[in-house]
């Protein structure tokens, strides 16, 4: 087949490509006219500056990643029998780590598909095609997908911070099947209800399944706050794994009415609580009211998704830390979490430190946490490894 080429620029890094860097940043490409009036998600052959094939890439004027790359091979077919073999493998581990079918399946270029999300929910999946070439090439990936798994219906969600970066279009939308009502999902001993097509991202966040396991154990015969709390996230593991009550908090009505649906499927909703408030003031009220907490959770949104963010989001993160911290009793803990990916470990974990001594408190790190093995690493980019959880045992 002909496909167009792209060149790298004399002073790219060829090198850490070929090493399995996964992305050509804008100004590393040379972009002539030709590279300039290709489609966004093109394919085409990546050379380097001396004309060398490096491989198959997928091409995005408009990004700020102009080029992706999908296989090593110039000549690779990107058809269901690709995308099947990479889902192939992609199940494979899943398999391994869980004994039921609710995970994230694809973690975008960790798994070998650039910009691709894929949360599984027993016999349902949501696909986040967050790039332009993912987008054009939905219905051999959704066949694929459905080959592989056997999963019945399909959503894709194509909302979120990445699609507007790749110049896409919003839009959520059932692919194949249908969905009457929230999908039930057991995980840590709880019951979790996920809106596939109405919820935040794919409707819940698998990420944390570790963190909340982890948290859990701190919790168990004291009462908790769970502050972000989405559909009932830590606070919903906690009581499974034995806390005398947990009071939930988020600005979203509709998440906490699944949190409430969930929390009474698995026969805990009488030690459940929930608060619709903004995160903050909800931290400040419970603070004058003189509340305590054996166990206290902050898992809030990115607050710099981005490096101009990064400032601003540090003094978010302290704030929280600074709000949160009063509120741990004598001995008590504080988990306090980041999904930056322009916050590094370190950074967050100083923003973090400053506030609960500027909330009047000091404690030990006991652990750190990141997301679980269904959200695999690729060494060579640090940006899939966002999820960062700190685990306080603060003064008595």
């Amino acid at each position: 087949m002909t496909r167009p080429t792209v060149r790298l620029r004399p002073k790219a890094e060829a090198r850490a490509l070929r090493h399995g860097f996964p992305w050509v940043y804008a100004d590393e490409l040379v972009t002539d006219r030709r590279t300039q009036a290709l489609a966004p998600g093109t394919l085409a052959v990546l050379e380097d500056a001396e004309r060398r094939a490096l491989g198959l890439v997928t091409v995005n004027v408009s990004s700020k990643i102009i080029a992706r790359m999908l296989d090593r091979d110039p000549e690779a077919a990107i058809d269901e029998g690709w995308f099947a073999e990479r889902l192939t493998r992609a199940l494979a581990l899943r398999e391994r780590l869980f004994d039921q079918p609710f995970y994230r399946l694809v973690h975008a270029e960790a798994d070998g598909l650039p910009g691709v999300v894929i949360d599984r929910f027993g016999e349902a999946a949501v696909i986040q095609p967050n790039a332009a070439w993912a987008d054009a090439h939905l219905p051999e990936l959704e066949a694929a997908l459905v080959r592989v798994t056997g999963v019945t219906t399909v959503v894709k969600n194509g909302t979120g911070r990445a699609r507007g970066l790749e110049g896409l279009a919003e839009e959520t939308v059932v692919l194949r099947g249908g969905l009457s009502a929230p999908v039930p999902v057991p995980m840590n001993g709880a019951t979790y209800m996920a809106d596939l097509t109405g919820g935040q991202k794919t409707g819940l966040f698998y990420d944390q399944r570790p963190n909340h396991a982890f948290a859990a154990r701190l919790g168990r015969g004291g009462s908790v706050l769970d502050v972000f709390t989405h559909v009932g996230g830590f606070a919903l593991a906690a009581l499974a794994g034995g806390a005398e009550r947990a009071l939930a908090v988020d600005a979203s009505g509709p998440a906490l009415a699944l949190a409430e649906a969930g929390a009474k499927l698995a026969g805990l909703g009488d030690r459940f609580e929930t608060r619709q408030a903004d995160a903050f003031q909800a931290l400040e009220a419970l603070g004058a009211e003189g509340a305590r907490f054996d166990l206290v959770i902050c898992d809030p949104p990115a607050f710099a998704p981005a490096k101009p963010a990064l400032e601003a989001g540090l003094r978010a993160y302290e704030r929280l830390a600074r709000l949160a911290a009063p509120l741990v009793a004598p001995g008590g803990y504080l988990v306090l979490c980041s999904c930056s990916h322009a916050a590094d470990l370190s950074a967050f974990r100083n923003a973090s430190a400053r506030g609960i001594g500027r909330g009047g408190r000091r404690g030990q790190l006991i652990h750190t946490g990141f997301a679980g093995p269904d959200h695999p690493i690729l060494p060579q980019l640090a940006e899939s490894g966002y999820l960062k959880s700190l685990f306080f045992r603060l003064d008595g």
